[in-house]
């Protein structure tokens, strides 16, 4: 079941960033023709810079999720017993131990990212560590744990990017096509203008379809692997419970990342009912599958 999860993210992830690797390719090259008027010189520039936007959104997105949500190491001077925690689980999992890194932050929720176990990171909230017991804190790191030896967190991480720099493109074109009309005396403004309305209409879409490739049955697949590797779905079911009542909102939360994290870090979101459109099921929906694991 797991080595058949494995193989499902990896083919989504190719395909994800064959699909984004085109799109930038095609765009780069529209405007290259545009502006150089060389079709050759075209095709050189727009797969370039495809190739450079692709292999940094492989091996470096999981920088980019830490930088954004401001993470920093959890060293084991500073947090031992969760270090401690970590590090027996990851034997429990027979995965190497992943880089360990805290978010101050008061809102209680954790993610994992990375590209794959070798190269892997948990984050957790200080909120969490507070409010969470051992147990409790097991349950979680377990279902993180989870996501990354499924590789769950190879596909999260690529969409998110992949996701923001959509954002990024439809923003910056949309500010383009306000800044004025002497810009559209051109060619070159002209396809801008149009670029940009074009993106101010897809782009919610695409970032919806993008999110959507991840399925919500891996939050059911990881809570149930972390009962597996904790023996004791109580301290999950616990802290699942602790973060229903949860009202706090996550500093840097935002619709591109919500599909990371353990729980929906957009408060309103996450006590909306089960839709075509969320990123998680609902935690009670979770609670309710872990009571009926034997």
């Amino acid at each position: 079941m797991i080595l058949r999860d494995v193989q499902k993210n990896k083919q989504k992830t190719f395909v994800i960033v064959s699909v984004f690797f085109l799109f930038i390719a095609l765009f780069i090259y529209f405007l290259s023709a545009l502006v150089f008027d060389n079709v050759i010189f075209a095709v050189i520039i727009g797969i370039t810079i495809s190739l450079l936007f692709s292999y940094n959104a492989y091996y470096y997105s999981d920088k980019i999720v830490l930088k954004l949500n401001k993470a920093r190491i959890a060293t084991k001077e500073e947090y031992a017993q969760l270090n401690h925690i970590l590090e027996g689980l990851c034997i429990a999992a027979n995965i190497p131990v992943p880089k360990l890194y805290v978010m101050e932050d008061t809102a209680l929720n954790a993610f994992a990212t990375g590209r794959n176990p070798e190269n892997a990171v948990v984050c957790i909230t200080t909120g969490l560590l507070e409010k969470l017991d051992k147990n409790e804190l097991e349950g979680v790191i377990a279902h993180e744990l989870s996501h990354i030896r499924n590789y769950d967190i190879l596909l999260q991480t690529i969409v998110i990017v992949m996701v923001g720099f959509v954002v990024i493109l439809s923003d910056a074109f949309s500010r383009g096509m306000l800044r004025g009309d002497s810009d559209n005396d051109n060619k070159v403004g002209a396809f801008v203008a149009i670029i940009g309305i074009i993106f101010l209409i897809l782009s919610p879409l695409f970032a919806e379809l993008m999110k959507l490739a991840i399925s919500r049955n891996r939050e059911y697949l990881a809570d149930a692997s972390a009962v597996e590797l904790t023996r004791n779905k109580d301290g999950l079911i616990s802290a699942l419970k602790k973060l229903t009542t949860d009202d706090e909102e996550l500093e840097q939360a935002n619709k591109s990342s919500s599909s990371l994290f353990i729980v929906n870090p957009l408060v309103k979101e996450r006590k909306k009912k089960n839709s075509l459109w969320s990123t998680h099921p609902t935690l009670d929906s979770r609670i309710e599958r872990l009571q009926s694991i034997n």
